[in-house]
């Protein structure tokens, strides 16, 4: 099984997007996966001009010259894919949407209707079959992913593939280690998204009673939130140069 994950953080060095992107991975190498992580920051991504040339005059292949060219190769090898962004403005960062809008070549330009009557484009290609989402925040509640919960729905449903996992993470902040005092609660959190690694090549999707348990508060102190807000402002003040008049 190849499962290979796309990394939508504009961030080149480490981030609390790859630290989640690569326990995971490492729970489903620990199940014989072969896996890879795909930095898009590193990548060069033009955006999608809409020519339809991939449809239409070189079927399946894009005409612009970047290195998307490798990373659709890659896709279409893979198994299961991942994709992973940092919330942005309620959304996925605009580095993994440029890689999703330029995903088009995969699709065939004839349309079907899916099983409840509404239509879609066809595939051109039998792999991937599933996907997983991942995502993190730097607030600490679950609902800032209501909007990729949609998302990458219809996405799935849109490209043929089946939803196997998703990984959302408030309070992102903690996934760095950068607040000693919540280091346990961490632990125990990254160990849940390494078992969510090794279910999907398991089982091909992450269970439910684990999924539930990705969704807790990564801590459930009373009055966490109020204590998160207050060390993350006082790193945001730590790191603030004060304006000289």
């Amino acid at each position: 099984m190849k499962i290979t994950a796309f990394n939508g953080t504009h961030k080149t060095g480490g981030s609390n997007t790859a630290i989640l992107v690569d326990h995971f991975l490492q729970g489903a190498a620990e199940e014989g996966a072969q896996i890879e992580h795909v930095r898009l920051a590193q990548a060069r991504i033009q955006p999608c001009t809409a020519c339809k040339a991939c449809w239409q005059k070189t079927p399946g292949k894009c005409v612009i010259a970047d290195d998307m060219s490798v990373l659709l190769e890659k896709f279409i090898s893979s198994d299961i894919v991942v994709l992973a962004s940092p919330i942005y403005a309620d959304n996925i960062s605009g580095l993994l949407k440029t890689f999703i809008d330029r995903l088009i070549p995969v699709g065939d330009p004839h349309w079907e209707f899916d099983e409840h009557g509404e239509s879609r484009h066809c595939r051109r290609h039998a792999k991937p079959t599933r996907l997983v989402a991942v995502s993190n925040c730097g607030y600490p509640e679950q609902s800032h992913f209501y909007v990729l919960r949609l998302y990458f729905r219809r996405l799935c449903r849109n490209m043929h593939l089946e939803l196997s996992g998703e990984i959302y993470r408030g309070a992102g902040a903690l996934l760095s280690g950068g607040i000693p005092e919540f280091a346990g609660y961490l632990a125990s959190y990254l160990d849940l998204v390494k078992n969510a690694g090794r279910e999907v090549v398991r089982h091909g999707r992450v269970s439910e009673p684990l999924s539930e348990s990705l969704e807790t508060p990564m801590v459930t102190l009373p009055g966490f939130n109020q204590l998160f807000l207050a060390k993350v402002n006082q790193l945001i003040d730590a790191h603030i140069t004060p304006k000289t008049s």
